[in-house]
Parts: C-alpha cells; structure tokens; sequence
C-alpha cells in the first residue's frame, strides 16, 4: 500500500432529480479516476436536496436501504469500473419508522465495508434533522480499505470531539465529513473545527460542503471543501464558496507516524481521568 494516496471529494450543487445528480457524481468521479485518484467521498446526503430545511412527510421518499437500495448498489458498479474506494452519503431506511443519515463505504473491487450512521442530529432552524433520522447506533467504524483506513464523521457530528477521537483510536488515517453548511451559521467554524480535529487526532480530514442555494429554503450552502493533513494545514487551496468543484489532492499518508512520533498527543493521553466526559 503506497504512502502517498491521491483523494478525491466532490462538492455538488443540486440538479433538481435524483437520477441526474448520481450522474453527475458518476461523471466526476471518473475525472478523478482518470487523474489517478484512488478514493473519493461525495457531500451528504449526496443524491437528494437538502430536504432538511423543512419537515415535510414527502421526504421520506428520498430514503432507500443500504446496502440493497439502487443508489449503494449502483456506486458499487462505479467502484468496480473505476478502481477507487469510494464514501457514499445517503438517507437510509432500515425498516418501516428506522431512518438514518447515513455513509456507505465501498471498496475499490466494488465490495460494501459496511456504514456509519451520523451520531449527533441536530434540530434547529433550516436543519430539522430529529424529524428525519434517529441518532446514529452502529458505533465509529474504520474501514480496511485498498487505500488505507477510511473513517466518516458526518456534519453536524464534526461539533463534538469525542467521535473523532474515537475514529482515531480505532485506526483512521483519513476521515470523510460529509456536510450540508449555510453561510453565516458555520463559516468562522468550517475553516477552524476539521483542522483541529485533524491535528488533535493526528490524521487526515476531507472536509466536504454542498455549494448553492436549493428548493426548500434559504440556507446558502457555502462549498469551501478541502483536504487537511494531520499537522492541521491544508492540502492545496480550499475550493470555491460559490461554484461545484472536484477537488483531487495528494496526500502522504507517512506524515500520520511523522507526526504522531513528534507530538506524541497518543502516548500522553490520560483515559484514566477522563470518567468524568461520560457521565450524563
């Protein structure tokens, strides 16, 4: 397994119909196919709008199973004809009343690893998500992938530590945290919550934003997307505020031991004391 493992992640503006927007996700992942890209992540929720923004029953239509649902299946295709790893955001129905926010992991011969349901649902204004999903219950998965050890944190999940330090115990090298952010709620925090993740866990983060204003609300989803490495720099620039974008980086997966040999933040850690974080 090489060190040095090209990424991908695409921020997306909405199409308008499902069938259209996989498509579009199809496209751009054979671009970064083509460019030597080995793994890729897609922005949450990736093949519906942002529904979220109102609490309307209508939207359950947007759900569908996972592994067996049409869209997982379909991505599995496109890992097996593209050779990548690839983290798909979906709105999962488990069983009738059991809805989740959810990322499906693909390997690159098209296998499914498994999912991660988001943990943290938020319910506030133009993000109604306690209406939708109930909190996520499968843990903090790392996947063994043919690129290395995939984790996926979720949106508003990026808020609380305790997940990524989680990730990071069981093994993440990088961590997709697929998103649906407005301007002017999280701008200041966007640029600084996912690099101090990344350095305070000692990995990499692709860190990956709708852009655009969609059809059920105002909220101005502000794109930024980026790949942060675990010294907390970005990995070439942040992509646009206003424009879809498939961003491809390079990233050296031997600064994860570089790091955590010089700052040792693992070693020093003191879980004995930390009882207190868990009580309710």
């Amino acid at each position: 397994m090489a060190d040095v493992v090209r990424a991908a992640l695409v921020q997306a503006t909405w199409t308008g119909d499902t069938e259209s927007m996989i498509a579009k996700h199809e496209e751009h992942a054979r671009a970064a196919a083509a460019q030597g890209a080995k793994v890729i992540g897609f922005q949450e929720v990736f093949n519906a709008p942002y529904f979220c923004q109102v609490q309307e029953p209508e939207h359950y239509r947007w759900a569908e199973p996972v592994p067996d649902g049409p869209t997982v299946r379909r991505m599995q295709q496109l890992a097996r004809e593209t050779g990548m790893v690839i983290v798909v955001p979906v709105f999962e129905v488990e069983q009738s009343g059991f809805y989740y926010n959810t990322a499906a992991v693909i390997d690159a011969d098209g296998t499914f690893l498994g999912s991660y349901r988001k943990h943290h649902i938020p319910q506030v204004k133009g993000f109604w998500e306690k209406y939708y999903f109930k909190p996520g219950n499968a843990g903090w998965p790392v996947f063994d992938t043919a690129v290395g050890k995939i984790g996926v944190y979720i949106c508003y999940d990026r808020h609380f530590p305790e997940g990524w330090r989680q990730l990071g115990l069981n093994g993440a090298q990088l961590v997709y945290n697929p998103s649906a952010t407005s301007r002017g709620l999280s701008g200041y925090l966007w640029q600084l919550e996912q690099p101090a993740a990344a350095v305070a866990n000692e990995y990499f983060i692709a860190a990956i934003n709708r852009v655009g204003v969609e059809e059920y609300g105002d909220n101005d989803f502000y794109g930024t997307s980026y790949f942060v490495d675990p010294r907390g720099q970005f990995v070439g620039e942040v992509a646009s505020d206003s424009k879809e974008e498939l961003v491809i980086r390079d990233l050296d997966f031997g600064l994860i031991d570089e790091v955590r040999q010089q700052w040792a933040f693992y070693r020093d850690r003191r879980p004995d004391a930390y009882e207190g974080l868990v009580r309710p």
